[in-house]
């Protein structure tokens, strides 16, 4: 009527279009939603497979890397068992060191690869069986303590209205760790758990506390205690509280906006050496190859090598900045 001519081909490849992206988003839904009742069920999982309270609590401590009685490790070791705890990877003692003593002999055999010396096999094995390790544990604390530091304001509100309709305090507690996913879901729930297990509410939040390590959970925690000891409207502190946390998280994201180009700089100049050797060996395997083995080469570039480790001290130093 107006001239227009309707391609069926194209036709045919806006529906192929329409299906497949629906298709997609649908499959992105079902894995999302599978995800988080994995997320929100895990303290569930665990509670079907024991029986009774006192079981739960003991078995959720010992997945935690705590006794029985919910203590740590003492003695030198006592800084692992607090990043142990505060990571929250389910604890599990001979897993943990077959993965760390396979980490140990894949890091040792390439040393052996690479340099075909005692020394370079040393380094590979305290490379993969300390250091990895301990850093992927700083990375999963780090993870965790974001998580907790975001989900702890919209804990609080829960526990608010379950107060301002008229439940108990525990039950408010229990309330958050049947909603929430981890990890805040877990810790109230533990919290819970440990109150039905006749732990007061402030021996229970303070353990929680302790097992976050978390300073936003240590003033939630210090806000039970004012409330317990002096008395008063704990739903107004509750809320006060949230709103400080907020704040908190907010500061916290201008701080790291504010530090981005220090850490873009400390990452930039820390590759970059590094970069630039592997290139040379790359493009040319002989530059080097020459004066390797002469000692002042050696020790130019340990030298080089702690002045890098300097500057990144220096540079962390200068972008860490806590709130």
């Amino acid at each position: 009527m107006f001239g227009l001519t309707i391609d069926a081909k194209l036709i045919v490849m806006v529906m192929v279009f329409a299906a497949v992206f629906a298709g997609v988003q649908g499959l992105v839904g079902v894995f999302s939603v599978a995800t988080q009742k994995r997320q929100l069920n895990r303290r569930l999982k665990v509670s079907e497979k024991v029986e009774g309270i006192s079981a739960l609590v003991v078995e959720l401590r010992k997945q935690r890397g705590l006794t029985a009685a919910g203590g740590r490790g003492g003695g030198r070791l006592r800084w692992l068992s607090n990043l142990i705890v505060a990571s929250g990877l389910p604890y599990d003692q001979r897993k943990w060191l077959t993965y760390v003593a396979g980490s140990a002999l894949i890091a040792g055999a390439g040393g052996w690869l690479l340099g075909h010396s005692p020394i370079a096999v040393v380094g590979g094995l305290v490379l993969g069986g300390v250091l990895v390790p301990l850093g992927a544990l700083k990375m999963a604390a780090g993870r965790r303590a974001a998580a907790l530091g975001f989900q702890l304001p919209q804990a609080l509100d829960i526990i608010v209205r379950s107060l301002e309709a008229g439940h108990p305090v525990p039950a408010a507690v229990a309330l958050v760790g049947r909603e929430m996913s981890d990890p805040i879901g877990s810790e109230f729930g533990m919290a819970a758990d440990e109150i039905a297990y006749g732990a007061t509410l402030e021996q229970a939040v303070e353990r929680m506390s302790e097992r976050c390590q978390h300073p936003d959970v240590d003033l939630f925690a210090a806000t039970v205690r004012l409330q317990e000891r002096t008395g008063g409207n704990l739903t107004g502190l509750l809320k006060l509280n949230a709103n400080t946390v907020r704040e908190r998280h907010k500061m916290r994201l201008k701080i790291k906006a504010a530090s981005s180009e220090g850490r873009a700089s400390a990452m930039i100049l820390t590759a970059a050496p590094f970069i630039a050797l592997g290139m040379i060996m790359m493009i040319s395997p002989s530059f080097y190859g020459d004066v390797i083995d002469e000692p002042v080469v050696k020790y130019g570039l340990a030298g080089l090598a702690f002045w890098i480790f300097l500057g990144n001290l220096i540079m962390r130093r200068m972008i860490d900045m806590r709130l």
